[in-house]
């Protein structure tokens, strides 16, 4: 009744978005929640509603959610389909929830209680890796972690016949887990069955899949239904509910006006609610003073990470690392791990080759209060991992109203320069910037990598993409300056380093990252052969940008070169000119590809060509510009 009200509101125009009901599939709600604890965790997907409300009975705020008030359970944020409320969790994403479920279900086998997780996916949801990535995971590692499968014979309008093969059970089956299976028109032997199974999770602490056959009665959402009308109406002859209308109708009728005035009430209340109209704000930038760089442990970036992640292990249990082949004696590809894994016993663990499944992982841990720090052990993989970046980590704050953080790292080696070849060379750290909700950080080598990860990792509110550049594992992080320049960084809790000569430059040179060493070449270069005075700027904090302070410093020169390693096209530093341009809009601009063989009307400088960023430096400076 419930959901048949949500659609009487959309026709009305009384709410907006998508409804996609559980009518048919009720059953499946009502006989998980009535043997769970008040620990025990749901994660939910699209059609939601029905685990919720048996779960919590809460009708009126999730009336108010779904029709996009302040009153509703996440501030008419979510929607129909994304609730956080007494231990409820869902999120639209086929699949997606799976690995997340897991790091909740790991979160609680690590505080060593009885809590267990339960995790609603659909059968069309078996195409998603995602969901066999979690299922070994979730068998290797023992998690507390009930996988109800809702078994409705279709995948929107398409059919299980032309989507699944083979036995849906032997897919669990296959790694090891556990199977149990039951219906929706037996509801007393469901009920039965999934409190057994539920006892069995949460007494061996180990994983089940329930498959429950099930019908959908109404269209996927809302009106969508292309199914054979003759195979519907069996499904309604067949429903219990629709039944017992006509079989008990001295219980049900006076029940059904009792719960139409109900809803009739919920409503009300509901739109004397305000619409949800808070949007997510950016803090204005607070005013920047510039300090003397000082790096007291001449030691390279590698070590100076490890350092960081050590002293941020030692000062909080929360902290676990996660990756493939972090653990000792190997250490990671790159050998920043190394030793954590016996320093710290049980907190430091290899994962399988599943990028996607331990970032989702990540999430889970993240939302039961853990601090998780996962290696992705190049960046070129990092994309595998993005649904959970973007979908989940990214969303989770604002769309569930601020209840939760997502205190996750994500830490990955990006760039070229090492003879990996094509795909293990690349810079994508540009189709991860400016996804709200999260911030990406670049490491470099003159400012302390270890302290850049304690100050994150002492107050971290939100995923944190870590870029850490593969050449400069290798350089030593030091303070050491070109002669007759000295560094600085700024006051930002992720400081903008800045390579300063008291004598006035003629520009300066903005690169993050690994870049930042070829451009201290070039400089040097300018300065000896062709009296050319060049400062530079590389900031730590690269989404959101602190746009403020880097102007602060460009405008004593009124020159600003960009200089960035990858794809010349939508980078980092695009945005970077695009944000000037927005508070200066005379600003001339040019662009000069590194790799261009024929510049027009330009005469170059007689001077060799050496780094990339020298050349860069002397094609913008002959092309001109008097900003």
């Amino acid at each position: 009744m419930f959901e048949q009200r949500l659609l009487k509101l959309f026709s009305e125009g009384r709410l907006f978005g998508t409804v996609h009901t559980c009518i048919g599939q009720e059953w499946t709600g009502v006989a998980v929640a009535e043997h769970l604890q008040p620990a025990d965790v749901i994660f939910s997907n699209h059609r939601c509603h029905g685990h919720y409300l048996a779960r919590t009975g809460n009708f009126e705020g999730l009336f108010a959610e779904i029709m996009g008030r302040e009153a509703g359970i996440c501030a008419g944020r979510g929607g129909s389909q994304h609730i956080c409320d007494s231990n409820v969790f869902s999120n639209g994403i086929q699949g997606g929830i799976m690995p997340v479920s897991a790091g909740i279900a790991y979160a609680q086998k690590i505080e060593d209680g009885n809590a267990i997780t339960v995790v609603f996916i659909g059968d069309g949801t078996l195409g998603e890796g995602a969901v066999y990535e979690t299922l070994n995971i979730a068998s290797m590692w023992g998690l507390p972690l009930l996988v109800i499968l809702e078994n409705n014979l279709y995948a929107q309008s398409t059919s299980q016949k032309q989507t699944l093969s083979g036995d849906i059970l032997a897919r669990p089956q296959a790694f090891g887990i556990a199977t149990m299976h039951g219906n929706t028109w037996e509801p007393t032997s469901l009920i039965a069955s999934v409190g057994k199974a539920v006892e069995q999770v949460r007494e061996t602490r180990q994983p089940l899949f329930f498959r429950i056959d099930t019908y959908r009665l109404m269209a996927h959402s809302k009106s969508d239904d292309d199914r054979s009308r003759d195979e519907v109406e069996g499904y309604w002859q067949r429903d219990v509910l629709h039944s017992a209308r006509e079989t008990h109708r001295e219980v049900m009728e006076p029940l059904t006006a009792e719960l139409e005035q109900m809803l009739d009430d919920a409503v009300a209340q509901a739109e004397k609610s305000p619409l949800s109209s808070e949007l997510e704000t950016s803090l204005p930038e607070p005013a920047t003073t510039w300090s003397e760089t000082l790096i007291e442990e001449k030691d390279r970036v590698v070590n100076r990470i490890y350092a960081g992640l050590r002293s941020a292990m030692e000062q909080d249990e929360r902290v676990i690392l996660l990756g493939e082949d972090i653990e000792g004696p190997y250490g990671g590809a790159f050998k920043v791990t190394k030793d954590l894994s016996q320093i710290f016993p049980g907190r430091v663990r290899n994962t399988p080759i599943s990028e996607l499944a331990i970032t989702g992982v990540s999430n889970g841990l993240a939302l039961r209060g853990m601090h998780p720090v996962t290696e992705i052990m190049f960046g070129d993989f990092v994309m595998l991992a993005a649904d959970q970046w973007i979908n989940h980590a990214a969303k989770f704050q604002y769309m569930y109203a601020n209840q939760v953080t997502v205190p996750l790292v994500l830490r990955t080696p990006m760039g070229g320069k090492r003879g990996y070849g094509p795909t293990h060379s690349q810079s994508l750290e540009k189709h991860l910037l400016g996804v709200p909700g999260t911030q990406v950080l670049a490491l470099h080598n003159r400012y302390d990598p270890a302290l850049i990860y304690g100050s994150l990792m002492k107050d971290i509110d939100r995923p944190t993409l870590v870029i850490e550049n593969k050449v400069l594992y290798g350089e030593k992080a030091s303070s050491e300056a070109i002669d007759g320049y000295k560094w600085f960084h700024s006051s930002h809790r992720f400081p903008i380093s800045y390579l300063h000569t008291e004598t006035p430059s003629d520009l300066v040179i903005l690169c993050m990252g690994g870049m930042l060493s070829e451009v201290e070449k070039a400089i040097g270069q300018l300065f000896l052969e062709h009296d050319i005075i060049a400062e530079a700027l590389c900031p730590t904090q690269i989404f959101p940008l602190q746009i403020e302070a880097i102007l602060s410093i460009v405008r004593q020169s009124g020159r600003l070169l960009l200089v960035e390693e990858g794809h010349g096209f939508c980078g980092f530093t695009a945005e970077v000119l695009a944000e000037i341009y927005e508070r200066d809009p005379n600003v001339r601009i040019r662009r000069v590809y590194s790799h261009s063989q024929h510049i027009p009307s330009a005469k170059p400088l007689e001077l060799e060509v050496l780094p990339n960023a020298a050349r860069i430096v002397r094609e913008a400076l002959v092309l001109g510009a008097d900003r």
